[in-house]
């Protein structure tokens, strides 16, 4: 369970949101709404870690959360506004690179790994496995990044936007990984400017106006 509690955070002498509380639990997804400007991004990468607030406390399963903490980085995905994603890999590098970066191993560097097959076919990347990033379309490229969250196997995950850039198939595609990894345990904390309507999971939607929850 992650808790966060009275966190405020302000740039260049501009409270962004003050004495916020958030909370999220296995199987739970918390939806972050707001008009553009209330403080939707940079409260999720002050709760990653990118950020620092002003003032305000992370618990992560009970334990207070520190500037750097292995544990709790180790815990989390991170999927940003932007994508991330080196333009001039193929697909398939780029998720091995993410299977690297995981502390996963690598079957083998000159096919394709067993273990990135799975985020493949779940996003439809298959045919695209050998494309260039860079040739691909921003709806595909977006997948590519959400199939990390996929490789990296994390028990939280946190969304930026994450189907902004989605066509409504590819939405579909993405919210049925979401709902695989609540059921599974996992828990999610998203920015959206539209609430996704999901039959199943227990979802608390938070809105962000005027630096307040």
């Amino acid at each position: 369970m992650l808790v966060a509690s009275q966190l405020t955070f302000s740039r260049a002498g501009r409270r962004i949101f003050r004495e916020l509380d958030l909370s999220v639990s296995a199987g739970e997804l918390v939806q972050v709404t707001g008009a553009n400007g209330s403080g939707k991004t940079t409260l999720l990468r002050v709760l990653c870690g990118l950020l620092a607030p002003a003032s305000g406390s992370l618990t992560w399963h009970g334990a207070r959360v520190r500037s750097g903490d292995p544990t709790f980085l180790g815990a989390l995905c991170y999927v940003g506004h932007t994508n991330g994603i080196d333009p001039d890999l193929t697909v398939a590098e780029s998720l091995r690179l993410a299977m690297q970066l995981a502390g996963q191993r690598d079957a083998d560097s000159d096919s394709e790994p067993a273990g990135i097959r799975p985020a493949l076919e779940a996003l439809e990347l298959g045919k695209l496995a050998a494309t260039p990033v860079r040739k691909l379309s921003q709806g595909q490229r977006r997948r590519v990044a959400l199939a990390r969250l996929l490789i990296a196997r994390r028990e939280l995950w946190l969304l930026d936007e994450p189907i902004a850039s989605l066509d409504d198939h590819a939405a579909g595609l993405f919210t049925a990984q979401l709902d695989a990894h609540l059921r599974a345990g996992g828990m999610a904390i998203m920015t959206t400017h539209q609430v996704l309507a999901r039959p199943e999971g227990a979802d608390r939607v938070l809105r962000l106006k005027g630096g307040t929850a």
